[in-house]
C-alpha cells in the first residue's frame, strides 16, 4: 500500500482543522505538529495519574512513577539503549549544556574540542563558554560550497589533544546529513568522545546508538511530534556514572547532611527537582508514533517533496538555494535566499498565502557568515505534508519575488 500523507495529516488536529482555513505548515524543523495519540497520552496521564514521582507511596504517586519510568524505557528502546542511559532534559539545548558543564569539568587547559562551521548555536555557545572557563581550544570543520561538511582536513584537525568532537547529525539549515561514521572513526583514533546533536535526526525514526558510534546523543521532543519542554540526553552508562551532577535539589541525591551530599546514580543525579512527567509520557507516545510509521515510504515521500521544491525553486528570479541541491544524503529542509529581500518579508508574504515557513539565521550565524547572508528562508517537510504544500510554496515564493522585485 502506498504512503498516504492525507491519512497521516488527519491524525493531527491542528492540521486537520487549522484555524483560519487551509494551512501549508512547512516549519517542522523548528517545531513539528502533534498527533492526537500524543495529546491523548498526555491527557490520560494528567487526568488519571497526575502526581509527583519517586516521592509518594499512594496510588496516584505510584502510577506517576510507573508512567515516568515507562517513558524512559520507551525512549531507550527508540535509541537501542538501556533506560539507565537516558536523561530527561528540557530539550537539546539543555542536554548539550549538561554535557558541557559536567563532562567539561574533566577537560584541562590546552585540550581541544572539534566543532563544525554549521552548528546550531546550542552546539556552539556552550563550548565557547567552556573554552573561556577552562582554557580550551576550539577547532572547526569547514563547510563546502554545496553546504556539506568538508571532511578533507578531518585528520589534520583531530590531534592528540582532541577530547571531544561535537556536531549536528543533520543540518537544520542546509539539510545535509553528516558522515557520522567517518567522524566517529576519527574520534576513536585519538580516544576522543563524540557528541551528536540529533535534533533533526531523531524525528526520522529509531536510532541505534551503538551503530552511530557516538558517546552522547541529544534531541528535543517538540521536533519529534511531541510536546515542548522535554528532551533527552543519552550517554554511555560508564560516562554518565563518571560525570558529576550539575543541578542540586530533590531527586538527584542519595543522601544529604549539613556537611554535604551523596548524589544518586545516573541518570537520576542529572534530574534535580520535579521532572517533566507528562511531557516525558507525551514524548514516549510520539516516538512510538514515529516508529509505527512505514518509515521507508515516509522517507521516500519526504525526499520526493524535497526534490520537487529543489528542482523548481531555482526558476524564481534571484533565488539561490543554500545547501545540497541533489543527492540522497539530505533531509527535507530547503533553505533559500531571495536576492535583495529580507527573510522576514519573504516569510510574511508567504504567510499571507497560508504558507508557514521560517525566516532568519536559524541559530546558525557562523554558517550565515560562511555564505554571506544575514539569514535565509527555510521550508521543512514532514510526513503530513503533500505536493499541494510544495506547490503552494512555489507559487507563494514566485509571487513574493514579483512583489519585491
Amino acid at each position: 500500500m502506498s504512503f498516504d500523507p492525507a491519512r497521516v495529516r488527519a491524525e493531527f488536529p491542528l492540521l486537520a482543522d487549522p484555524p483560519g482555513g487551509r494551512l501549508h505548515y512547512l516549519d517542522s524543523a523548528a517545531t513539528a505538529q502533534v498527533p492526537q495519540a500524543v495529546l491523548d497520552a498526555m491527557a490520560a496521564h494528567d487526568t488519571r495519574a497526575r502526581a509527583n514521582v519517586d516521592r509518594g507511596v499512594y496510588r496516584l504517586a505510584e502510577a506517576a512513577s510507573a508512567a515516568y519510568a515507562g517513558a524512559r524505557a520507551r525512549v531507550a528502546r527508540y535509541l537501542g539503549a538501556d533506560p539507565g542511559e537516558v536523561v530527561f532534559t528540557s530539550g537539546t539545548t539543555a542536554a548539550i549544556n549538561l554535557v558541557a558543564q559536567s563532562f567539561g569539568r574533566s577537560l584541562k587547559p590546552g585540550d581541544e574540542i572539534l566543532l563544525t562551521q554549521a552548528e546550531h548555536h546550542s552546539n556552539l555557545v556552550p563550548w565557547q563558554m567552556l573554552r573561556e572557563a577552562r582554557g580550551l581550544r576550539l577547532k572547526f570543520i569547514p563547510v563546502a560550497d554545496d553546504g556539506r561538511l568538508d571532511l578533507g582536513a578531518l585528520d589534520s584537525l583531530v590531534g592528540p589533544r582532541c577530547r571531544l568532537i561535537a556536531l549536528g547529525q543533520c543540518s537544520n539549515v542546509t539539510g545535509a546529513v553528516a558522515d557520522v561514521a567517518r567522524v566517529a572513526a576519527a574520534a576513536r583514533a585519538v580516544g576522543a568522545k563524540l557528541l551528536l546533536d540529533g535534533a533533526q535526526g531523531a524525528p526520522r525514526g529509531p536510532q541505534d546508538m551503538k551503530a552511530l558510534g557516538c558517546d552522547f546523543y541529544a534531541f528535543s521532543g517538540h521536533k519529534c511530534f511531541g510536546p515542548t519542554g522535554v528532551g533527552v540526553l543519552w550517554a554511555k552508562r560508564e560516562i554518565l556514572e563518571s560525570m558529576p551532577p550539575v543541578w542540586g535539589g530533590g531527586g538527584m541525591i542519595r543522601s544529604v547532611a549539613l556537611e554535604g551530599f551523596t548524589p544518586a546514580p545516573a541518570p537520576e543525579r542529572f534530574e534535580a527537582g520535579t521532572p517533566p512527567i507528562a511531557q516525558a509520557v507525551g514524548l514516549a507516545a510520539a516516538l512510538d508514533w514515529i516508529a509505527a510509521l512505514d518509515l521507508p515510504a515516509a522517507h521516500a515521500h519526504e525526499a520526493a517533496l524535497t526534490a520537487r521544491a529543489l528542482s523548481r525553486l531555482p526558476a524564481v528570479p534571484g533565488l539561490r538555494i543554500v545547501g545540497p541541491t541533489e543527492g540522497d544524503n539530505r533531509i527535507g529542509v530547503v533553505s533559500f535566499d531571495l536576492r535583495g529581500v529580507h527573510t522576514h518579508d519573504v516569510a510574511q508574504a508567504l504567510d499571507s498565502r497560508g504558507v508557514a515557513v521560517r525566516g532568519g539565521h536559524h541559530c546558525a550565524q557562523p554558517l550565515m557568515d560562511r555564505f554571506g547572508f544575514m539569514g535565509v528562508t527555510r521550508a521543512s517537510f514532514a510526513p503530513y505534508n503533500t505536493t499541494d504544500d510544495v506547490d503552494a510554496l512555489l507559487a507563494a515564493v514566485a509571487e513574493a519575488a514579483r512583489i519585491f522585485g
